[in-house]
């Protein structure tokens, strides 16, 4: 048999490798593949963990990828921050061929306060040591505005330690240009509407998510599920759980997701589970419901055949 997983900087697909993609027909997969063919790992793909397994898990599947990835070699740790002294501040205050002083200034203004010098620190660390564009952390500033008045009400500033947290985060995702911060934006922005519309959805009240709650509904919304999909997900859950269980919602969901059903009406047309079978080979007795049900039918034919009865007869 030809060899499917070809790692290398030409890349080569067989026909079988095509053919069984094309069987697949899932966009995830496809793209996965591709990088396992580039890289020969995961470990630096972007993905949402459910996205990646399920993904992962039609792969395998088909016998397109191993049962174990592969790890890329770990990434060199991160650098820790200078430890900026007064006259470095200063001198980078001082700077009138630099942004930092204008950064500061407009800083200053939106955030309504006079910087301190742990302030200057943080600034100057977003600024020099992650190399963050002055418009850059404008726009990280801006967005950790927004959330803080979100969460807390009119007025709320971030402190700069919730600055720079993020700012870390932003630079650890490249985004480091005005073009991919408004891109991040517009990503994040999106997914906390979506976020509102799903916590709905489960009837849950409104409330700030964990970090593993984000994380499992940007990958529903990645996968492309709409609304009633996710309500039939999680009604399935209830029934089951007796109670909400995203680990279990989310199982279903992917299972969807692997057979390329995003919607209510494909749901229902292609994930009709059949009959459980008996071991003697013959279908399962009616359970109680079915049975009530069934009997109430009888009642009601027998009613009417009764009523017939004594029409013909008068």
């Amino acid at each position: 048999m030809a060899k499917l997983l070809m790692p290398g900087e030409v890349l080569a697909i067989t026909g079988q490798a095509a053919d069984l993609l094309l069987r697949l027909d899932n966009g995830d997969a496809a793209l996965l593949y591709l990088h396992l063919l580039r890289r020969g790992t995961v470990n630096d793909l972007n993905w949402p963990q459910p996205r990646l397994s399920a993904a992962l898990s039609l792969l395998r599947g088909q016998g397109l990828a191993p049962q174990e990835v592969p790890e890329a070699d770990p990434p060199a740790p991160e650098a820790p921050p200078p430890e900026y002294a007064l006259e470095d501040l200063n001198a980078a205050l001082n700077d009138q061929a630099s942004s930092f002083p204008a950064l500061c200034d407009e800083v200053e203004r939106r955030l309504g306060k006079k910087l301190s010098a742990n302030d200057l620190r943080v600034l100057y660390t977003l600024f020099d040591h992650l190399a963050l564009p002055a418009e850059v952390i404008l726009m990280l500033v801006g967005w950790c505005t927004e959330e803080m008045e979100r969460k807390y009400g009119p007025g709320r500033k971030p402190f700069l330690s919730q600055i720079r947290r993020e700012g870390f985060a932003w630079a650890r995702r490249g985004i480091d240009t005005m073009e991919r911060a408004e891109a991040h934006i517009q990503r994040l922005t999106q997914l906390r509407s979506r976020e509102g519309e799903v916590l709905r959805l489960l009837d849950i009240p409104a409330r700030p998510l964990v970090e593993r709650e984000k994380t499992y509904i940007a990958a529903w919304d990645d996968m492309g599920f709409d609304n009633e999909a996710i309500r039939m997900a999680y009604e399935k859950t209830v029934l089951k759980k007796q109670s909400m269980d995203w680990g279990y919602m989310n199982g279903i969901l992917r299972r969807w997701h692997q057979k390329g059903l995003h919607t209510a009406a494909a749901i229902q047309a292609g994930d009709r589970d059949p009959r459980p079978v008996r071991a003697g080979g013959g279908p399962q007795p009616p359970q109680p419901a079915a049975q009530e049900q069934q009997a109430r039918e009888d009642m009601d034919r027998m009613r009417r055949l009764m009523e017939q009865m004594k029409r013909e007869g008068g």
